[in-house]
């Protein structure tokens, strides 16, 4: 994996009125690189259960959206802002509940992690050569009835499953970093079928 993808990136930003949010994308290099997500609370209104970047909604005391990735990330983490170290940013996306979110890139320390916070049941790192192994993906276009066909992600590692907008800014990171390419799928899913967690 090479980062020098992501530093050379021009990502698009998001120039609709949206609340805007930003995750952090952690690089942990160890003997093989790793990525780290939090799994999301069953509790919470938006995306219960599901894998996510460690990031959250802009407040009004964040100057920058890497302020709002780091700001998160300490209290969901408890990764202290100083440690992260920047790499690059991923395109902006749009949630289907409305929020424009926004990827930052950056290193951070392998150590042991503990969510800080009750929107986080659990902290996985899992290593990119398990999300790179195609045996570990499947993909589907879906009806959405108000955005027509998308395409829908789903990496399987461990006992975690990281699809939704989380996997869609997963495949652009591991197309710039990795020799990874998106594999063409032609299963069409009707917008209400089951998602194949």
């Amino acid at each position: 994996m090479h980062l020098d993808g992501v530093k050379r990136f021009d990502p698009t930003l998001t120039t609709a009125e949206r609340r805007d949010s930003a995750v952090l994308v952690g690089v942990i290099e160890r003997d093989t690189p790793h990525l780290l997500f939090t799994k999301r609370a069953d509790h919470l209104s938006n995306h219960p259960g599901q894998m996510s970047f460690p990031g959250g909604r802009r407040e009004p005391e964040d100057d920058t959206l890497s302020e709002t990735a780091t700001r998160e990330a300490d209290e969901e983490i408890c990764l202290d802002p100083d440690e992260a170290d920047f790499v690059g940013r991923l395109d902006d996306i749009v949630t289907v509940t409305g929020f424009s979110v926004s990827p930052f890139v950056a290193r951070v320390p392998d150590q042991e992690y503990q969510p800080c916070d009750d929107e986080v049941a659990e902290i996985a790192v899992l290593p990119v050569a398990a999300l790179t192994d195609r045996d570990n993906y499947h993909g589907e276009y879906r009806d959405h009835p108000e955005r027509g066909r998308i395409r829908v992600h789903y990496f399987y590692v461990d006992e975690y499953t990281v699809w939704g907008a989380t996997a869609r800014m997963l495949v652009q990171f591991l197309e710039l970093t990795t020799d990874w390419t998106t594999p063409e799928v032609d299963e069409v899913v009707d917008a209400d079928a089951d998602y194949p967690l």
